[in-house]
């Protein structure tokens, strides 16, 4: 992977591929770059891609002391290997970075969002605590259980189908990267929009969801379109806090490039 380093001398790792306008990819929870191995390929042909291990995972480096803002640092960063602006997709925590950077004022062209995390009225907020939680867990090295208090507690899924997550291929990562939920759980803030701060975001941006995620993910991307002046929501076919790569591809393709 290639390197780039971050303000606080941090490395982080990313890498590029195809063509055109640049487009910087930005995970979510417990991922890395290879999130988007599906993604890229829809999206080379008609931009030039970066993705990159955010900070604490894979082959980039981290820091003792976490900040939400060295996050925001790295993001540009990756954007100055793009040319110094680019258009940003962000999915899930990832979208709430973007957003947060965007508000700092780092140089995004474009918001490609995908279910944000944000609690909107009606439906509850995480336990009271949880942030201490999560951080006890880590402290004693149970990362299998601090993975499934985040999926829990954050996310909304029931212990069954947390049981059939710890089963399938991408358990191990989840653990591997335990250490870094306290850094998206911090990036989520108190869990509302921020409604009068992206009143002040101009920049054009939409906000996708999947047409069979949770019905607090899709409220929480429609207010979050709502809240942006220039942006607006689209619902795409899908499965939960997920949706169809290559119809994404094409969307995010003629958003990037018109």
């Amino acid at each position: 992977m290639r390197k780039v380093v971050s303000r606080d001398g941090t490395t982080i790792a990313y890498e590029k591929a195809g063509d055109g306008p640049p487009i910087v990819l930005l995970n979510g929870a417990f991922r890395d770059h290879t999130i988007f191995d599906q993604l890229v390929p829809e999206l080379a042909p008609h931009c030039t891609t970066y993705v990159y291990d955010r900070r604490g995972r894979g082959e980039s480096g981290d820091t003792p002391a976490y900040a939400v803002e060295r996050e925001i640092e790295d993001l540009e960063a990756v954007i100055g290997e793009a040319g110094g602006s680019a258009v940003v997709f962000a999915g899930s925590c990832g979208a709430n970075l973007a957003l947060a950077a965007a508000l700092a004022g780092v140089p995004i062209t474009k918001l490609a969002l995908h279910e944000p995390y944000f609690r909107v009225e009606g439906y509850p907020m995480p336990p009271a605590g949880f942030m201490d939680t999560l951080n006890a867990l880590l402290a004693d090295d149970r990362r299998g259980e601090a993975a499934e208090r985040f999926l829990a507690d954050l996310m909304d899924l029931a212990p069954e189908v947390i049981a059939e997550w710890r089963k399938g291929p991408l358990w191990a990562g989840n653990e591997a990267n335990a250490h870094t939920l306290p850094y998206d759980t911090a990036i989520c803030g108190d869990f509302t929009v921020p409604a009068e701060r992206l009143a002040t975001v101009r920049t054009p941006a939409l906000v996708v969801n999947s047409d069979h995620t949770s019905d607090w993910l899709r409220a929480a991307a429609r207010e979050t379109a709502k809240a942006l002046p220039n942006g607006w929501g689209m619902q795409l076919p899908g499965s939960w806090h997920r949706v169809e790569m290559d119809i994404l591809g094409r969307v995010l393709a003629g958003f990037a490039t018109t």
